[in-house]
């Protein structure tokens, strides 16, 4: 039979690699927004399709329909900044803050309205995509889950399955019910002993690599990643010394939307990316988190690549149950877990 052909092991492998790699991304994103402010962030998946669906966008001359919602969420935010330091006697401040938001508004439409049409090298289309998708984080958390930073774990879970829904069907709006692809970041092909890889797939190996290894150095060398790790570990304790939840909560936030929109942008040109696929996406990035327990980053990488690795398999052998296979996955984590793990109510934390 063909499924215990040895030669088609280190191809599924190495594929399971590449998606595990990309999950182990939106892992760690998710383990962090939950260790510094208590999200399960159920929308990681959409900065993924926005991510991808942007790019397409510019790839085809395109405004892309982001630009409108960064604009909206700009402006929302501005508001409500410029009212709440209104209120604290900061009128100044506050009209300050609105222009401020006014020329950063400006400055993107006009440099979006003039660099899609002209179809610009793919690295400037990235970077134009990171700079449009990224900011959506910050300005997401201020609107939706700064006012309910002391709310519990389930308003906030509430909240983001609205959240979901709403960014699903912005995607659809803005992107139409079509599926797209990107270009790859390097084509052609590499062999390695019997198995031939393509560039792309490398690529995304190695990119994932660099952007955990520079996670790992922010948290451990940098003064904002320390005080993130503080947060992490005891939010009230971090705010006693003087580090702002808030503040905290829009870093996180930042740095969630840029490995979403980045790992949207790698695995773009291998996965046919339509308006609804950030849930399943997203989802497998959460088995990794789950099986790290939403606290420790090793164990979540391991288990997005576990879980690439199980889908690469399931896909070719038993491709009906593939969804099926890598989600009942969840399952006995959950359960050893709950066997293993003391329950610590929320007003103890």
């Amino acid at each position: 039979m063909q499924i215990f052909d040895p030669t088609i092991f280190p191809i599924l492998a190495a594929d399971g690699l590449t998606n595990g790699a990309v999950y182990a991304l939106l892992a760690l994103a998710l383990v962090l927004v939950f260790a510094v402010t208590r999200v399960i962030f159920i929308p990681m998946g959409e900065f993924v399709v926005f991510g991808t669906l942007t790019l397409a966008s510019l790839q085809l001359g395109r405004v892309p329909g982001t630009l409108s919602l960064l604009l909206v969420l700009l402006g929302v935010v501005a508001v409500m900044e410029a009212f709440s330091q209104a209120r604290r006697g900061q009128a100044g401040r506050g009209l300050f803050t609105l222009l401020g938001a006014a020329v950063i508004g400006a400055v993107l439409w006009a440099l979006t309205s003039w660099a899609a049409p002209l179809k610009l090298p793919l690295w400037s289309q990235v970077l134009l995509t990171l700079a449009l998708v990224a900011p959506l984080g910050p300005l997401v958390y201020r609107t939706v889950y700064q006012p309910l930073q002391n709310a519990t774990v389930l308003v906030l879970l509430i909240a983001s399955v609205a959240l979901h829904l709403a960014l699903t069907g912005l995607a659809l709006v803005f992107f139409g019910p079509e599926g797209a692809r990107t270009p790859p970041f390097a084509a052609g092909n590499v062999t390695l002993g019997q198995v031939t890889l393509t560039w792309q797939s490398l690529l995304v190996i190695l990119v994932s690599a660099l952007l955990m290894l520079g996670l790992y150095l922010f948290f451990e060398r940098t003064m904002a990643g320390k005080a993130l790790r503080a947060t992490a570990v005891n939010r009230l304790g971090a705010r006693l010394v003087g580090i702002s939840p808030a503040s905290a909560g829009r870093l996180t936030f930042t740095l969630a939307a840029l490995i979403g929109a980045l790992g949207g942008m790698l695995i773009g040109p291998s996965v046919a990316m339509t308006y609804d696929s950030g849930f399943l996406i997203g989802l497998k990035g959460f088995i990794g988190a789950i099986i790290g327990g939403l606290v420790s980053y090793p164990l979540a990488a391991a288990g997005a690549v576990l879980v690439g690795l199980i889908e690469s398999f399931a896909s070719f052998s038993l491709s009906a149950w593939k969804e099926v296979i890598v989600f009942t996955l969840i399952l006995p984590v959950l359960l050893w877990r709950s066997l293993t793990t003391r329950h610590i109510p929320e007003d103890e934390e």
